[in-house]
């Protein structure tokens, strides 16, 4: 029985969403920030998740593929953002209107929760193959 194919996955699992929870608490973080680095309204980044295969180290050629998760890509929303009539504000345009960043703080903690508990899941599968090892071991010294 190997448990290291899991273990591999469940840590590519674990890498994606910790990604995942970076790019969210950066939203979270930038929900006002109405000019950036380069001058623009902050645009929410979002993530895509993709399966790979990919052949275990010491696996014969007639073996299966070991399917995996990875990063696919970050991308922005090219949603709009909301407008607010605010003409004190610095960036407001001629009419007085200010664009905010097409992030909503609702949305993003969903987002947050939702990887949180994947994560969670991924950590109980580790612990899980943790323990039939264990186990597995002590089977020998009985």
């Amino acid at each position: 029985m190997n448990l290291m194919p899991g273990i591999s996955i469940t840590a590519d699992a674990l890498n994606a969403e910790k990604i995942r929870m970076n790019l969210v608490a950066q939203n979270i973080a930038n929900a006002f920030t109405t000019r950036g680095a380069d001058g623009a309204v902050y645009q929410r980044k979002m993530v895509s998740f993709e399966s790979f295969l990919e052949r275990e180290n010491g696996l014969s050629r007639d073996m299966p593929q070991v399917r995996s998760v990875r990063v696919g890509g970050i991308y922005n929303d090219e949603s709009p953002g909301k407008e607010i009539y605010n003409p004190d504000h610095p960036h407001a345009n001629d009419q007085g209107m200010v664009t905010l960043p097409n992030v909503e703080i609702s949305r993003e903690m969903v987002d947050l929760i939702m990887s949180s508990r994947t994560y969670e899941a991924n950590l109980s599968v580790i612990r899980t193959a943790r323990q039939l090892a264990r186990q597995a071991l002590a089977i020998g010294r009985r």
